[in-house]
């Protein structure tokens, strides 16, 4: 595994499970939430993302987490990609951590990317585009039926995928994971 996407639900802990996973293998990790949110909230056009995109996945050695199909599915990451780590975590599972994830971000006002924090729209919005609380929610099973079918479509056969179901999966997986051989 030297080229991964890490995929998932929102709330799934990608950026966490990708850190960790980077770290093992020596590769270097790219948050694409970084990328796509500019100060403000506000995002980039669709062509300079997939610029930015590739100059950070310049190289043989990275990991990605996120799901823009844009840059993943149907970009350049996959294209490169030799691996795919989908977090299919439980639902239950997700919502505890997303929410307890955006309280703690709000309370303690935690940067998050591009000198961005929490909105406090996450609290009390209703639409999902406002509120990544019911963004998680709404959008979980379409994800995980996304990846399903991307793993059978033919135009990813190039790619290994891995579907981890639980955190007892993802740590198990971490742990048996080899890391590479130091240089001679």
């Amino acid at each position: 595994m030297e080229r991964v996407s890490v995929v998932g639900s929102s709330g799934a802990g990608k950026s966490t499970f990708a850190r960790k996973l980077g770290a093992r293998l020596g590769l270097k990790h790219v948050e694409l939430d970084s990328l796509w949110h500019d100060p403000g909230w506000t995002n980039p056009e669709p062509d300079e993302f997939v610029r930015r995109v590739a100059a950070a996945t310049v190289g043989s050695h990275w990991i990605t987490d996120g799901n823009y199909s844009t840059v993943t599915i149907n970009g350049p990451i996959w294209r490169l990609a030799d691996t795919v780590v989908v977090l299919q975590i439980p639902r239950i599972v997700v919502m505890r951590q997303v929410i307890v994830r955006t309280i703690r971000r709000a309370v303690h006002r935690e940067e998050l990317w591009n000198a961005n924090r929490e909105p406090l729209s996450n609290f009390y919005k209703w639409d999902p585009e406002k509120n990544v609380i019911r963004w998680a929610w709404t959008r979980y099973e379409a994800v995980n039926e996304r990846y399903r079918e991307a793993a059978t479509d033919p135009r990813h056969a190039h790619l290994r995928f891995i579907f981890l179901g639980s955190h007892k999966e993802s740590e198990a997986f971490l742990h048996n994971v080899a890391p590479p051989a130091p240089a001679p």
